[in-house]
């Protein structure tokens, strides 16, 4: 079993095709159904507290619990209590509050397993190697030599500075700005509506 979640997180190294997932609302989250039907997300099980997790965390817009399937000893997850079923859909305050948790939880994480270091990973969508589809952030303590991910033996290429980088460079910026102005007219559109 652990064998199987080491490949699935390592997954972004060698992608396998799986489905995808459709977003599901905040509020199915909140009320354990959608239609009469019940709400098999087991993070959302676990903030309602249908089912059982060790809590070390938690405060008003999300929890950290131990992974029950830990890669490490104290591998433990951020998630928010709304339900999210992606980073993007995520709204930008609750990632911001989940990430802020971050120093504090691993502080203390670290502390309590003796280790001096740890990943902070988030596997977004099926390709990356996302398994349940609630947005979480995984804090995975780590030892020197732990030999934990197959990627730290491969050798790391050196960016070309050439065109081909320079026109990705270009996209991203581009999208970026695209996706800014987008946001500022959307709150201009909301303040005036409000007025």
């Amino acid at each position: 079993m652990e064998n199987w979640r080491l490949a699935v997180l390592c997954s972004h190294l060698r992608p396998t095709t799986a489905s995808k997932s459709s977003p599901v609302s905040p509020s199915i989250c909140a009320s354990g159904s959608e239609n009469g039907q019940t709400n098999f997300c087991v993070f959302c099980k676990i903030i309602r507290g249908q089912s059982p997790a060790l809590k070390l965390y938690e405060d008003d817009i999300c929890l950290c619990i131990l992974d029950t399937h830990p890669l490490s000893h104290g591998h433990s997850l951020i998630i928010p209590k709304s339900h999210f079923s992606s980073l993007e859909m995520t709204p930008p305050s609750v990632v911001a509050a989940m990430c802020s948790k971050v120093p504090f939880i691993s502080n203390a994480i670290m502390k309590a397993t003796g280790c001096d270091s740890f990943n902070l990973l988030v596997n977004n969508g099926a390709a990356a190697g996302q398994v349940i589809f609630h947005t979480h952030i995984h804090i995975i303590p780590r030892k020197a030599r732990d030999c934990l991910w197959t990627s730290e033996s491969l050798r790391r290429r050196t960016l070309k500075l050439d065109q081909e980088a320079s026109q990705l460079a270009d996209r991203v910026r581009e999208q970026l700005s695209f996706l800014n102005n987008a946001e500022e007219s959307k709150d201009q559109g909301s303040s005036l509506t409000g007025d």
